[in-house]
């Protein structure tokens, strides 16, 4: 993986960049749990590794909130803007979780630079983020980051 660093004045030429593929995050029982306790979600299906075996999936999985959180790492991990004061997670535009993460399974994301607009003091990224399973046939998220970036 490589991170894509830019200035704050180049921001406007950077829509349509695609920033490729974060490295590989394995999805442990102790992140899920650790998750599920932040959230006071402890179903089954995630922290009960014994009943979770004989469940859908075969074995626990990650609350779809926690592989949507993974964003933020992956994001920060793909793309540095220089030259900025601070940066806001500004929300997100039609999420989807399409396939759930077992446990032990390990993720990456892509991320694509969709559209860049100014807002005052700065400038709004439209960012389309693809988490991927290894050797998954269909993404576990997909989901539009909304994140803006102030001088």
């Amino acid at each position: 993986m490589m991170t894509t660093t830019a200035s704050f004045t180049d921001a406007p030429s950077l829509e349509g960049t695609d920033l490729g593929w974060s490295d590989w995050l394995e999805v442990t029982q102790n992140r899920i749990d650790l998750f599920a306790d932040a959230v006071d979600d402890h179903q089954w299906i995630h922290v009960d590794p014994e009943r979770a075996a004989g469940g859908p999936f075969g074995a626990p999985i990650a609350h779809g909130f926690l592989s949507l959180s993974l964003a933020t790492k992956f994001w920060s991990d793909l793309f540095e803007l220089e030259g900025v004061t601070t940066k806001v997670n500004y929300g997100l535009d039609k999420v989807r979780f399409i396939s759930p993460v077992k446990v032990g399974s390990r993720v990456r994301m892509n991320a694509v630079i969709a559209e860049v607009s100014e807002v005052p003091g700065g400038y709004q990224f439209a960012v389309d983020q693809t988490i991927e399973i290894e050797g998954g046939t269909k993404p576990a998220v997909v989901a539009r980051g909304i994140y803006r970036f102030y001088a």
